[in-house]
Parts: C-alpha cells; sequence; structure tokens
C-alpha cells in the first residue's frame, strides 16, 4: 500500500584503504557502475626514496587524492566507494574521506604484508568496522586465512578474504562481507 510518503534517498560509504600498491584503485574500478574518478599521477623523481617499489616495480602511477566510484543497489540506495591514497604523505585526507563511513576494506598484499598496519589502526583506533580483503597477485606464493590474520594480528571478528580486485565477482563477495560485518558490528554496539 502506497502512503503517499517518499522513503529518503540512502547513501553509504565505504572506504578502501591499503598500502601502496596493493589494488585500491582497481578495486574500485572493478566494481563501480560509472567511469571512477581517479586522481592519478605519474610517479616523479620526487617520489625516490619516499614511495617503496619493492614488489610493485612495474607501478607508474600513484593515486595523490582519492579514487570515487558508484554501485547502486536499488532505487534510493546507493554505496559510495572512496579509495584513499596509500603514502603516508597523503593521510592527512583520512578523516575527511572516512567521516561517515560505514566501514572499510583493508587491501593487503602478501609480499608486503606490514604496509597495511596504518590503515588497520586507524580503522581500530576509530571504531571503524573493516575487513581485510588479500589481493591474489600472479605468481605470487599464497598464504592461508589463518596465516594472514595470526601476521596482522586481527582480532577473531575481523573478516579475512581472498579476492581477485581485477574481478567484480570478487570485489562484490569483498563488499557484502564487509556490509555484514558492519551491521553485526553496528547492531551489538547497540
Amino acid at each position: 500500500m502506497d502512503s503517499g510518503l517518499s522513503e529518503d534517498p540512502v547513501a553509504l560509504k565505504i572506504l578502501i584503504a591499503g598500502g601502496f600498491g596493493v589494488g585500491k584503485t582497481t578495486l574500485v574500478g572493478s566494481i563501480s557502475e560509472i567511469k571512477p574518478l581517479k586522481t592519478e599521477e605519474v610517479l616523479s623523481d620526487r617520489g625516490i626514496g619516499v614511495d617503496d617499489l619493492d614488489g610493485v616495480e612495474g607501478k607508474t602511477t600513484t593515486t595523490v587524492a582519492m579514487d570515487f566510484g558508484r554501485i547502486t543497489i536499488r532505487d534510493g540506495l546507493v554505496v559510495y566507494l572512496f579509495g584513499t591514497p596509500g603514502q603516508e604523505r597523503f593521510w592527512f585526507m583520512w578523516d575527511e574521506l572516512s567521516y561517515g563511513a560505514l566501514g572499510a576494506v583493508v587491501i593487503a598484499d602478501t609480499r608486503r604484508l606490514t604496509d597495511c598496519f596504518p590503515s588497520i589502526d586507524y580503522f581500530e583506533q576509530r571504531g571503524t568496522p573493516f575487513v581485510v580483503a588479500v589481493n591474489c597477485f600472479d605468481g605470487v606464493p599464497s598464504h592461508s586465512i589463518e596465516d594472514v590474520k595470526i601476521a596482522l594480528d586481527l582480532e577473531d571478528h575481523v573478516p579475512v578474504l581472498m579476492c581477485d580486485v581485477r574481478r567484480r565477482a570478487s570485489a562484490k563477495e569483498v563488499m557484502i562481507t564487509l556490509v555484514e560485518h558492519s551491521l553485526r558490528t553496528l547492531t551489538t554496539a547497540l
């Protein structure tokens, strides 16, 4: 029965975080229904000695502000994706980007696992629900979810899943896991 009242549209915000070169821009691009806004710039001489390219030697660009994408779930329900910059010199933007976020995806690269510690610390300190998505790069030895969880010293309730951020279905699974985890976390807090 139509009450004549329209529902207010709902917009959810999800952050995509992680270290330099882990696949944040790729994840946003693989799942966004719109052409994502990217603020990538070519790596320059100024990054020498600052940006650690170990394990990502072929990387030629970096995000300098944010990535932005959108997923429409249904009329009146939209998810906005905000990819954070991975380098420490851009972390000043994180507080603004994270304001009002439902939760976050921390992308991990097992070749450089310590690079995701700052993201994990950031969300833990603020009580923001997050999941860890281990990006399975071609030719990189795999590790069990339990080994990754132990290495990152995560609490038992934090979901960890393997993914390929290039694949839409894999990115979708990560998003669903985050939303379910965020709802459980927020419901428990009430």
